[in-house]
C-alpha cells in the first residue's frame, strides 16, 4: 500500500511531554504544523514555526475553547481520499489542505475526577469533544494518515518520516489500534464517573474497567504461562505499580503478589513494622522501635518458611535493617518499602550471596487505604467486592468470657486481629511480644488450622493469643489452644455453638473477645 507524504500535521494536545522536540523534528523534516491556542503558544515559545488553525479555518476560537477544531476545513483534510478523484476535488474546491498528521491527547478527564473535592462542573469541562474527533478522524483514515495519542509513540513516527518523509502502514494500523482503545477507555471513564452519580455508590447497571499495560512479565504462575501487569488510570497513591524498582532481577508474577501482600500487612501496623510473606501468606510479622528489631522479630517467627521470601516495611529501610538482613544463612527473593537510603541499597546490593538477584522496589510515602473494590474473574464472568480495608473500632468488641484479658493481652489482641485478616482462610494465628509466631492457612477445617498454628508456634504458643478469622463452629479448637497455653482468643463470634466455645474458655480461664466482624480471605 502507497504511503502518502506526510507535507501537514495537526497537534493539539493537553499533555505536552516531549512535544517540542518532536514538532522541532518534524519541521526540520519540511513538516508544516497547524495547532490549537495553548499548544500553539507551547510549541512558539519552544521555538517552533507554527500555522494557527483558527487563523486558517477563518473561524475563531471560542467558549472558553469548547470550540475550536471543530470544522470542515481539519475534518475533510483529515478524512480525505487520495485515491479518489472525488475527494480531492471537493478539497481544491473548498480550499482545504490535506493533514497527514495528528497529534492529539485529551484532557486529562481521569485525573480531574480522582482528585478530591473535584465538582461536577470541573468534571464536565474536562469531556474532551474535538480531541475524541479529530483521533478517531484519523484513526479511521489509518491509511493515508498516522494518529500520534501519547509521547512514547514520537519517537518511531520521526523516525521514519525522517528516514522516508512517509509512515509505513504498518505502523499507521499499530496506532490506529491505540488510538481507538485510547477513545474508548476515555469514554469508559466518563461512563463510569455518570455511573457512579447515578448509583450513588452502589455497583453499577454496567461494569466498564479501563487498565493499561505497564509491563509484560517472564511468565506467570509457572513457566508455560504468559502474563502481564496491567495499572490504573490514572495511578495514585503508594503501591507496587507506581514504584520504582532500585535493582534486581524483574519481578515475576508470583513476586508481584506477594510484594502486594507483604506491603499491605506492613503499612496496616503501627510503629516499625516488617512483614514476611512465602506463597501470598505471612510467616512473620512485628512491629518494635526500630525496623531492625521489627524484622528480626518478624523473621524469628517461622526461620524455615522465610528463607527465600518476600519483605514488607512500613519505613525507610536503613542501613542497620540491611545490615541484619544480609547475615549470613538469610536469603530473601524481594523487598519493597516506602525508600531505601543509599547505604541500605549498597549493603543489600554488595554483601549478601543473592546480592545480584534480590529485587528492590520504593513506593514513596505509605497513604491510608482508600476505599476500593477488588474484582476476580470466574468462567464467563467476573466477581467485584467492596476491599476488606475497614479500620477495626476496638470499642466496638466484647468480652464474652468471665475472665477479661488484662492490658498487655488487649495489645497482643489488637496485633494479632490486625494480621489474621491477611491470611487465607480458614486463618489462625499466634501471636506475641508484637510478633506473629504462628500460623495455619488455608486449611478445610478450622481446627486443622489451629493445630497448625500450634504446631509453627511451639513452645511460644504458651502465652500467646490467637486470632480466628471467622467463628468457631466447635469448642475443640479451644481445647487445643488451652492444651498448648494460649492466654486469650479474639473472633468475630456468631457461630450457633458460641455458647458452647465460651463455655470451654470459662473451664480453661481464657479471656474471649467478639469483634463481630468476619474476615474471610478467600
Amino acid at each position: 500500500m502507497n504511503s502518502p507524504r506526510i507535507r501537514r500535521a495537526i497537534i493539539s494536545v493537553s499533555d505536552k511531554l516531549g512535544l517540542a522536540g518532536f514538532a522541532r523534528g518534524l519541521s526540520e523534516a519540511g513538516v508544516e504544523i497547524y495547532s490549537t491556542g495553548g499548544t500553539r503558544r507551547h510549541l512558539e515559545s519552544e521555538g517552533c514555526t507554527v500555522h494557527d488553525i483558527a487563523a486558517y479555518t477563518g473561524f475563531p476560537e471560542m467558549m472558553d475553547g469548547r470550540v475550536k477544531t471543530l470544522h470542515p476545513k481539519v475534518f475533510a483534510g483529515i478524512l480525505c481520499r487520495r485515491e479518489r478523484a472525488d475527494d480531492m476535488q471537493a478539497l481544491a474546491a473548498h480550499g482545504i489542505a490535506s493533514f497527514e498528521l495528528v497529534v492529539v491527547n485529551l484532557y486529562p478527564f481521569e485525573a480531574t475526577v480522582a482528585k478530591a473535592g473535584v465538582t461536577d462542573e470541573e468534571a464536565i469541562e474536562q469531556i474532551d469533544i474535538g480531541g475524541p474527533s479529530l483521533v478517531r478522524a484519523a484513526a479511521k483514515n489509518h491509511a493515508e494518515v498516522t494518529i500520534a495519542t501519547n509521547a512514547a509513540q514520537y519517537s518511531s513516527i520521526l523516525q521514519q518520516i525522517q528516514e522516508s518523509g512517509c509512515t509505513s502502514f504498518e505502523l499507521r494500523r499499530r496506532l490506529a489500534g491505540e488510538a481507538f482503545a485510547h477513545t474508548a477507555a476515555y469514554d469508559r471513564a466518563i461512563a463510569a464517573y455518570f455511573a457512579r452519580e447515578a448509583e450513588q455508590g452502589l455497583f453499577p447497571e454496567v461494569l466498564t474497567l479501563s487498565l493499561h499495560r505497564k509491563e509484560l512479565l517472564r511468565y506467570g504462575e509457572n513457566p508455560h504461562q504468559q502474563a502481564a501487569l496491567y495499572c490504573e488510570a490514572p495511578v495514585q497513591g503508594a503501591h507496587l505499580v507506581s514504584g520504582r524498582q532500585l535493582h534486581g532481577k524483574e519481578l515475576s508474577y508470583n513476586n508481584l503478589l506477594d510484594l502486594d501482600s507483604a506491603l499491605a500487612i506492613a503499612s496496616s501496623l503501627q510503629g516499625a513494622a516488617a512483614a514476611v510473606i512465602k506463597h501470598n501468606n505471612p510467616c512473620g510479622a512485628a512491629f518494635a522501635s526500630t525496623l531492625r528489631e521489627a524484622i528480626q522479630k518478624a523473621m524469628e517467627g517461622d526461620p524455615v518458611s522465610a528463607f527465600g521470601s518476600v519483605l514488607g516495611f512500613n519505613q525507610d529501610v536503613d542501613a542497620a535493617t540491611a545490615e541484619y538482613l544480609a547475615t549470613p544463612g538469610l536469603f530473601v527473593e524481594a523487598i519493597v518499602a516506602p525508600r531505601f537510603t543509599d547505604q541500605a541499597v549498597k549493603v543489600l546490593t554488595t554483601q549478601p550471596k543473592w546480592k545480584n538477584n534480590v529485587r528492590l522496589l520504593e513506593v514513596g510515602q505509605l497513604e491510608e487505604p482508600r476505599p476500593a473494590r477488588h474484582y476476580r474473574y470466574i468462567q464467563g464472568g467476573m466477581l467485584v467486592q467492596d476491599a476488606d480495608n475497614l479500620a477495626e473500632v476496638d470499642r466496638e468488641w466484647q468480652v464474652v468470657t468471665e475472665v477479661s484479658p488484662d492490658d498487655n493481652l488487649w495489645a497482643q489482641l489488637r496485633f494479632a486481629w490486625s494480621i489474621v485478616r491477611h491470611v487465607k482462610s480458614n486463618a489462625i494465628v499466634l501471636c506475641r511480644d508484637n510478633a506473629l509466631c504462628g500460623v495455619g492457612a488455608g486449611q478445610m477445617s478450622r481446627v486443622d488450622s489451629v493445630e497448625i498454628a500450634i504446631r509453627k508456634a511451639g513452645p511460644r504458643a504458651a502465652g500467646a493469643v490467637l486470632a480466628s478469622d471467622a467463628f468457631f463452629p466447635f469448642p475443640d479448637s479451644i481445647e487445643h489452644a488451652a492444651d498448648a497455653g494460649v492466654a486469650a482468643v479474639i473472633q468475630p463470634g456468631g457461630s450457633k455453638k458460641d455458647e458452647e466455645v465460651i463455655a470451654a474458655c470459662n473451664r480453661h480461664r481464657i479471656p474471649m473477645v467478639f469483634t463481630g466482624r468476619r474476615h474471610f480471605k478467600h
